[in-house]
């Protein structure tokens, strides 16, 4: 089947979906973007995520392309396009396209706006997800304001590509006083002995994320404590479990880090009880489109 995709107000065929070779987000990363989980057809968590994007856009002082009740109906028709059950819908939205400066172009000039949606049946992370995955440790190295959501994503990739090498599923960033950020593509989480969830605030150092926003509602809910506080490495290898959170994936078992087990190497029952609750909590948009 013939895949589609949204571009700067047209839907075209992959073969024929192109930007420009002097969009800003080519050739500046001068952008952002938004990852949203597709479920029987419909999106996951989208106002969440289009309340992240409005918010990444003002910090970067990009005009929104449309409406959001526009784009709504964009990204149901990029979903409906593609025949998405269970996968994911990407939108990117760049400066736009001006002669390349440093400088920003004329005002006025249109922001730049990509939209695709791909399957990636549920099935897959769910059998990652019986038998967990590893995670290795890697200095950070990237800018100060992770907090948005831009697409310059150099740092994540290597990260990615170091944990694939090394034979790990994901990356955990490391900061120079030893603790752990977030991952290449997800936040980072441990539980304690006692039972209690902690992970990173979002006040600086890490993204946001939808999931990870969710799954506070999810673990107060099954009444878990959660602690906002980095964590070290040696700490997360003596943790009664480990995971991490993203549309992506989740949430995803860790049972092993930088080579170690975590706890018996197996996925803790407390990770995998948020698992299985998190789409009990998560907003589930309409399927079809906002008018």
């Amino acid at each position: 089947m013939s895949r589609f995709a949204y571009v700067n107000g047209l839907y075209l065929r992959h073969a024929e979906a192109v930007v420009h070779v002097e969009d800003r987000g080519y050739q500046f990363a001068d952008g952002v973007y938004e990852v949203c989980e597709i479920r029987n057809g419909r999106l996951i968590d989208e106002a969440l995520h289009m309340a992240r994007l409005e918010r990444s856009l003002r910090e970067l002082r990009i005009t929104m392309p449309m409406s959001l009740p526009a784009l709504g109906v964009v990204m149901r028709e990029v979903v409906r396009r593609n025949r998405v059950r269970e996968g994911l819908v990407y939108l990117q939205v760049t400066r736009g396209v001006a002669p390349r400066n440093h400088l920003f172009p004329a005002e006025g000039t249109p922001p730049s706006i990509v939209v695709t949606a791909k399957s990636a049946p549920s099935r897959a992370g769910d059998s990652k997800a019986e038998k967990g995955v590893s995670v290795i440790s890697v200095p950070d190295n990237r800018w100060e304001r992770v907090d948005i959501k831009t697409v310059s994503l150099l740092p994540n990739v290597l990260a990615k590509q170091a944990a694939k090498e090394a034979g790990a599923y994901e990356a955990w960033f490391v900061d120079a006083d030893g603790m752990v950020t977030e991952g290449s593509s997800t936040n980072a989480w441990i539980v304690t002995a006692d039972g209690k969830l902690v992970t990173r605030p979002a006040e600086s150092g890490i993204l946001r994320g939808i999931t990870r926003t969710v799954l506070f509602e999810v673990a107060k809910a099954a009444g878990y404590r959660i602690e906002e506080r980095p964590f070290s490495i040696a700490e997360a290898q003596a943790a009664r479990e480990a995971f991490f959170t993203a549309a992506t994936a989740v949430v995803m078992p860790v049972v092993e880090l930088d080579g170690k087990p975590i706890a018996n190497g197996a996925p803790g029952t407390i990770a995998t009880e948020l698992r299985r609750r998190f789409h009990e909590f998560a907003a589930v948009a309409p399927a079809r489109s906002h008018g």
